[in-house]
């Protein structure tokens, strides 16, 4: 039953729907010229989504940025540790976080090398947002990597007319807690200041799986009619236990003789023996007490924005990102020779403690000059990103009865990423109905990378790649609130840092073909929108469904592939005190032919040195591209008894999810329906501007659910076995009930 009360709501929606319309609000508001060349509008020819700030801080209660956008269309998310603190991910239309195309104020944020999204790294950030725009397909991203499958555009708080003081305490399951403080100076004569320093903390549903995280947001600046100059410098510092490793299947299924299996053929010491058998579905790998990841990010913004007159602006803003920190990990039977093999003691054992260091730069310059007159609305501009990384490694404690040097660097290599990006973009109303949209994008990537890698092995790498991005599309405007769009966009991005030190084939750069259509339908008390897409890949990175030592998730070309669908997005307000809101997405997602790779070890059972080692390929066709659930689906039911109070209902389903391209039945996450409850009550006593409690309890039916996972396959075996490969499963458990309740307070 509780599989389709999604389907209900949205045919409740549908049937409930009324004509009458509203009347059109002689007041246009008008858009801040900072994100004018970046943000979707209104009848953009794309298919976008908009969360604002009221709706972000009844939830913002601890919980990392994907966690509170869970709602969106065609959105899905995990976190490592299980109750939405710490690590987590966010994939639109199937595809992951590295495809998801981030700017904070129009800066890029996505990670140069990695191409991922880090929110650990800024916790509470939200609560510096103004709003969030997520564009489903290409969009009308421009600035930092390709959009693969969204753009996702963050803007930071408009600046308070009145000085203010708010914090925010928070507490719940798994010893969650949230303290932050925000300050503001209000505008005096067009001069203004604001400030936020936040503290979260979280035990996590994973065992050990904690989070202490920091975080601080400052701005101030100049604003009139015609001019914004603002200086923003936040940042964060992360501390959290490793739980990427991920929950082995005879775990999840409580399967006794299958533990037992895993531990044999793992080489389980005794010590994480007994923690596979006793742990259960909150099982973490790691037992070291200082497993953790720590890093700090500091981020410097400037912006200026001017309007010449009422026909043409300009913006220029600068970043400068200074991010340095380190994975720490206890290796237990290593061999000396794994990190120095020209050691002459190079065969001698013994375990190791060691850092993983990341010391980067990034450095942006963003401007767009803009031009609006009668029919016309057009941006010209473009953008220049370098990146400079250092990695290296050390051992900072072993065993080996060798003595090393203290702090022994046993790798170190560097990369460097410079993009360039030149734009033209334009709407034009052709009439009073139809209006065309042209964006043409020329950009130019050079990567460099070179020195020893963690593995010891030789980087040398030198790529350079120039892309041509356009975009075309039409709206239709029924009336004065219903239209149709259509549009065409050309994605184009190259292999991430991983794709080109790990892989022994050269992996190409990827292009994406995106169609959209849709229609908008809106009146006084309800709206519905109906969006279909083809995204037709050629070369594109999927992911394999197996991971690297740290948690990254290993990619592979495949030739030609695409995802299909359809979204559903519809609302409606029943009466004054109950309002509904639905999404849906029905999906296709394949790979028109697919090469698996599974690897063969041959070792002698006498010496149990390895004999051979070879790739063994089988090829499958018209395949599920992994992590792509054919149905997404959300719904948000909300009553409100009265003025300052509310009590909603949030409920999300996705569907099954294959673990990898094989689209084996056996290798999947199994699909869920997760339903929350949220309750916020507003007081205003004399004393207080304002008095907010809010209580949000998370899998209210106890839903006993995974997230994500990781799969991957292998062969290893004594000479002349014919033994089958062995196929390993791992999944990420999420919490059961629980529960976060804050108050928030503005003087």
């Amino acid at each position: 039953m509780k599989k389709v009360f999604l389907l209900i709501t949205l045919l409740l929606v549908s049937s409930l729907w009324a004509q009458t319309e509203q009347k059109k609000d002689s007041v246009n508001q008008l858009e801040e010229v900072l994100l004018f060349a970046t943000r979707a509008k209104d009848k953009s020819p794309f298919a976008h989504s908009t969360i604002k700030k009221e709706e972000l801080a009844t939830k913002n209660l601890a919980q990392d940025l994907p966690i509170l956008i869970n709602q969106m269309p065609s959105v899905v998310t995990t976190s490592d540790a299980g109750a939405g603190v710490g690590y987590t991910g966010i994939r639109v239309r199937g595809t992951d976080a590295t495809r998801v195309n981030v700017t904070l104020n129009g800066i890029p944020y996505n990670d140069s090398e990695s191409q991922g999204t880090y929110w650990v790294d800024l916790p509470d950030f939200v609560s510096s947002v103004e709003d969030i725009q997520l564009q489903r397909g290409v969009g009308t991203s421009t600035n930092g990597s390709a959009a693969f499958g969204a753009s996702l555009s963050l803007k930071t708080l408009e600046p308070s007319k009145a000085g203010y003081a708010k914090s925010t305490q928070a507490f719940g399951s798994f010893n969650t807690r949230k303290h932050n403080i925000s300050i503001g100076s209000g505008m005096h004569k067009g001069f203004y200041a604001e400030g936020r320093l936040s503290k979260i903390n979280s035990d996590g549903f994973v065992d050990r799986a904690y989070s202490d995280l920091l975080s601080f947001y400052t701005e101030a600046g100049f604003k009139n009619q015609n001019t914004s100059v603002k200086a923003i410098v936040f940042g964060g510092k992360e501390k959290t236990y490793q739980s990427w490793y991920g929950t082995p299947e005879a775990v999840i299924n409580n399967d006794t003789q299958g533990i037992e299996d895993f531990i044999s053929r793992n080489w389980s010491s005794d010590a994480e023996a007994e923690n596979l058998r006793n742990a259960g579905r909150t099982y973490n790998h790691y037992l070291y007490d200082n497993q953790i990841d720590n890093y700090g990010q500091d981020h410097y913004q400037l912006h200026f924005s001017h309007k010449f007159n009422t026909n043409t602006s300009m913006t220029l803003s600068t970043n400068y990102t200074h991010g340095k920190g380190y994975y720490e990990q206890y290796k237990d039977g290593e061999k000396l020779g794994e990190y120095f093999p020209t050691h002459e003691q190079a065969s001698e054992k013994g375990d190791v403690v060691r850092r993983r260091w990341l010391d980067n730069d990034f450095y942006a310059l963003v401007y767009s000059f803009n031009y609006k007159k009668d029919k016309l609305n057009a941006s010209l501009g473009g953008g220049y990103n370098a990146y400079f990384g250092d990695h290296f490694g050390k051992v900072i404690w072993d065993s080996f009865a060798t003595e090393l040097p203290i702090q022994s660097e046993y790798y170190n290599n560097w990369g460097q990423k410079n993009d360039f990006n030149s734009y033209l973009k334009a709407d034009y109303r052709i009439n009073s109905k139809l209006s065309a949209f042209a964006d043409a994008q020329v950009r130019k990537v050079i990567y460099q990378a070179d020195g020893l890698s963690s593995d010891l092995l030789n980087i040398n790498v030198s790529e350079d790649y120039l892309f041509f991005n356009p975009k075309l599309g039409v709206n239709y405007k029924l009336n004065n609130f219903n239209n149709v769009y259509a549009s065409f966009a050309v994605a184009n991005r190259e292999p991430n840092r991983d794709d080109l030190v790990k892989n022994p084939v050269l992996p190409k750069p990827e292009q994406l073909l995106d169609w959209e259509m849709g229609l908008r339908l809106k009146n006084n008390n309800a709206y519905a929108t109906f969006n279909g897409y083809f995204m037709d890949y050629n070369d594109q990175l999927v992911l394999t469904g197996a991971v690297d030592d740290v948690g990254d998730p290993i990619r592979q070309n495949v030739a030609k592939s695409y995802r299909a669908g359809v979204e559903i997005q519809a609302g409606i307000k029943l009466s004054d005190q109950i309002r509904i809101d639905a999404n849906v997405t029905f999906s296709q997602n394949k790979i028109k032919s697919y090469d698996h790779l599974v690897y063969d070890t041959q070792y002698d059972p006498n010496t149990w040195e390895t004999v051979s080692y070879e790739a063994i390929t089988t090829n499958y066709t018209d395949t599920n591209i992994s992590f792509s659930p054919s149905i997404i689906a959300g719904s948000t039911l909300v009553y409100t008894p009265f003025e300052n109070m509310s009590v909603g209902i949030i409920s999300k389903y996705v569907g099954k999810q294959y673990l990898d391209n094989t689209t084996d039945d056996s290798k999947v996450i199994s699909s869920y329906l997760v339903n929350n409850l949220s309750i916020n009550y507003k007081i205003n006593p004399s004393w207080i501007k304002e008095i907010s409690l809010n209580l949000l309890v998370n899998n209210l039916f106890d839903e006993v659910y995974e997230s994500n996972g990781y799969t991957y396959s292998y062969y290893y075996r004594p000479l002349d076995s014919g033994d089958a490969a062995i196929t390993e499963k791992f999944y990420y458990p999420q919490a059961g009930t629980n529960f976060l309740m804050g108050v928030n307070l503005s003087f």
